[in-house]
C-alpha cells in the first residue's frame, strides 16, 4: 500500500471513530483500493451480538456525509459498510481474546511447530502469544510471526 493510501485510511479512522463511539460499535478494518475504473473504501464494524443492516446505513450515511464535507479523496470511489463477517479477521489481541474457544486459522512468517498453517481453537490469549489447540497438538504462536488470522465457519 502506498503512503497516499494510508493517509487517507488515517484520515477516513479519523472521521469514523466519533460516529461509530456514538453507537456503540467497534472499528475492525478499513481497506482503500482500486477497483477498475473507480476506487472501493471499506469499512468493516462490528459489536457484541453482531452487526445489524440498519448499523451498517447509519453508519455509512454518516460517514458518506463527512466525506463530502472533508473532499480528501482525489479519486472516484463507492463507500461500502458492513460486517466483517463469521470468518472474520483477527488482528488484535482483543480480537482473539474475544474469540477464546472459536476455531481460527492462522498463517505466520516462519514455521511454528513445522507449519506455517495453523488451524484449531483458540485456547489462551496473553499479550505477546496465543495458543491454538490442533487436532493432536498445542501450538505456541508468538504474535509477531502472525502474518494473517480468521475465523473459520464451525458446523
Amino acid at each position: 500500500m502506498i503512503e497516499a493510501d494510508k493517509n487517507i485510511i488515517n484520515r477516513v479512522k479519523e472521521c469514523l471513530m466519533p460516529i461509530l463511539d456514538d453507537y456503540g460499535l467497534e472499528l475492525v478494518d478499513i481497506e482503500f483500493r482500486s477497483s477498475g475504473k473507480r476506487w472501493l473504501l471499506r469499512v468493516f464494524i462490528d459489536k457484541e451480538g453482531g452487526v445489524m443492516l440498519s448499523d451498517c446505513e447509519n453508519i455509512s450515511r454518516e460517514l458518506s456525509s463527512i466525506l463530502d464535507v472533508e473532499d480528501f479523496i482525489a479519486h472516484p470511489y463507492t463507500l461500502e459498510v458492513s460486517s466483517p463477517g463469521v470468518t472474520r479477521p483477527l488482528k488484535t489481541i482483543n480480537d482473539f481474546k474475544r474469540s477464546i474457544g472459536r476455531l481460527c486459522k492462522i498463517i505466520t512468517s516462519q514455521p511454528i511447530g513445522g507449519k506455517r498453517e495453523i488451524k484449531g481453537k483458540i485456547v489462551s490469549v496473553k499479550e505477546d502469544e496465543i495458543q491454538i489447540k490442533g487436532k493432536i497438538d498445542i501450538f505456541t504462536i508468538p504474535i509477531c510471526v502472525i502474518k494473517k488470522a480468521n475465523l473459520e465457519f464451525e458446523m
